[in-house]
């Protein structure tokens, strides 16, 4: 698989029924394999109203965008990537857990790994469930090696089937070429102290965990800046596409 033009897996590669971006699916799906209860996915019905923003449960711990891979987004991805090595990170230091995509159409489920895998959520994850040993499984692990984990785990299969069975229109098929991705941003904290953390975008399809800024101790992924940095970008290079969607994972809704 080439990671500086096309980065997709290829045919004939596993594949996944992809994964409808809704809310309810998505979180029965996280409560199946080990995350809390006490969280849970919303919709984001708006990235640029105060108003519609304010029904998603603050702080929101991971924003997963839905976007149109467009030529516009293809150029600017390959331009970013060009000078950037293969990220080869592994172990309890990483500032981030990242999961590089060797499964197709499984970027709804990269997504929700990575969310719940990094930051604050991280620590919603029940112990001794496939989360859980997933997590602890992956952390030693070098890229290459966390996709193959993730290939050959099938509970993460079982429950992604069950949850895209459930959508409510019609799954394309699992081979099929699917121009939607999936892209996740979390903020994980630096040290502790409150001083803030890292903005970082998380998508399986290109070389590694991209750091895009510093966000304040009050900021999250849908603070102003966050927002500029993350799917305000994607808007930019969306080359008249309008197919963009966001859901958030926060607090669980009484």
């Amino acid at each position: 698989m080439s990671t500086t033009t096309n980065p997709d897996p290829a045919p004939g590669s596993l594949a996944f029924v992809p994964l409808e971006a809704n809310p309810e699916l998505m979180t029965s799906l996280l409560h199946n394999l080990g995350l809390s209860k006490a969280l849970q996915i919303h919709d984001v019905y708006s990235i640029t109203e105060p108003e519609l923003l304010a029904f998603v449960p603050r702080p929101a711990l991971a924003l997963l965008l839905v976007f149109p891979v467009s030529a516009t987004y293809e150029s600017a991805r390959l331009a970013e990537d060009a000078g950037v090595p293969e990220y080869t990170g592994s172990g309890d230091k990483e500032p981030v857990l990242w999961y590089r995509q060797t499964i197709r159409n499984a970027c709804g489920l990269m997504g929700l790994l990575h969310a719940v895998s990094n930051g604050p959520a991280r620590g919603f994850i029940e112990p001794d469930t496939p989360l859980h040993r997933l997590l602890n499984a992956s952390i030693p692990l070098h890229p290459t090696e966390r996709s193959a984990l993730l290939e050959k785990t099938p509970e993460l299969a079982t429950a992604h089937q069950e949850a895209a069975s459930r959508g409510a229109t019609a799954a394309p098929d699992a081979q099929d070429d699917v121009d939607l991705h999936y892209v996740c941003f979390v903020k994980t904290e630096v040290g502790g102290d409150g001083s803030g953390g890292t903005l970082w975008e998380l998508d399986g399809r290109r070389k590694g965990p991209i750091a895009r800024g510093h966000l304040g101790p009050n900021e999250d992924v849908l603070s102003e800046q966050a927002l500029l940095w993350g799917p305000l970008k994607f808007l930019e290079r969306g080359g008249g596409d309008m197919r963009f969607s966001c859901v958030a994972l926060a607090g669980a809704l009484d």
